[in-house]
């Protein structure tokens, strides 16, 4: 660790103002990666000192941003963690659909919170359009943190790297080859909103009826955690479900959210 380029004092300060505005909470094990990313903006902005850089994204909101984008972590795939895919294809749409068919509405409305650059929830279109009856109709919000990753996921475009997992029949039907990868149909595309938005703040929707936010509350403190999860309850319908990481749990966490084991995967409901 350079305690020139990066002192205790200064590492504290990004700390407290890395929490304050998104949640993320950097420990000293992951320090390290926070120099990283700083001595990289630094460079490639001319800016001599941390400080100097610390001033700035405490007085200009958009740098702010720029500077948050930079250091999350973006890992994703299509079709991730494939037993939840099939948890809400067996499960949860099932029980939705009993409950929609007592009160009359037709359309699914899913939260994908942490969308990364798009693979979650183009992969949560594809399956709904598959298992939904043709009565039904669904709509998909899908946010991040990182304005870099959002126009990303808006473009569609995944180069032939990028698109193992999906099943061939579904290539086929919902994505165009196209030069060194593929892109997502328009009409798959217009089923998904993308949207900026930072889990420390109430994102305004209401009446969901699946939360997806995989491997996103990890990096997130207690407080923090509970909030976001608070805010999640607030957002979903009376009866709807809430998926999580595999590596996560609101086991410990006073939450009003019932835990779910079926026999693919396991996830949170909201039933009152």
């Amino acid at each position: 660790m350079d305690e020139n380029f990066f002192p205790d004092s200064d590492f504290e300060a990004y700390r407290t103002l890395i929490y304050n505005e998104s949640g993320i909470h950097f420990t000293s094990t992951n320090r390290s990666i926070l120099e990283s990313r700083l001595r990289d903006l630094l460079r490639g902005k001319n800016i001599s000192t941390v400080k100097e850089y610390l001033g700035l994204i405490s007085s200009d909101k958009e740098e702010l941003k720029f500077f948050l984008d930079s250091i999350t972590t973006n890992l994703t795939r299509f079709f991730r963690n494939q037993a939840h895919f099939d948890a809400m294809e067996h499960f949860v749409i099932p029980e939705l659909l009993k409950i929609k068919r007592e009160t009359g509405n037709n359309i699914v409305r899913v939260w994908s919170a942490g969308c990364s650059t798009g693979e979650e929830p183009y992969t949560i279109a594809m399956l709904l359009s598959e298992i939904l009856p043709s009565a039904y109709q669904f709509e998909i919000t899908a946010s991040d943190i990182s304005l870099k990753c959002l126009m990303s996921a808006k473009e569609g475009f995944y180069g032939d790297s990028r698109i193992t997992g999906i099943p061939d029949a579904y290539l086929k039907k919902y994505f165009d080859k196209v030069e060194g990868g593929y892109k997502v149909h328009a009409g798959l595309q217009s089923k998904i909103r993308f949207d900026y938005h930072n889990l420390k703040n109430d994102s305004a929707q209401r009446g969901l009826d699946i939360v997806f936010c995989r491997n996103v509350i990890i990096y997130f403190d207690e407080a923090a955690q509970m909030a976001v999860i608070n805010r999640f309850w607030d957002a979903m319908a009376n009866k709807s479900f809430l998926f999580i990481g595999h590596s996560e749990s609101l086991f410990g966490m006073e939450t009003k959210f019932e835990f779910v084991k079926t026999q693919w995967a396991t996830l949170y409901k909201k039933f009152i």
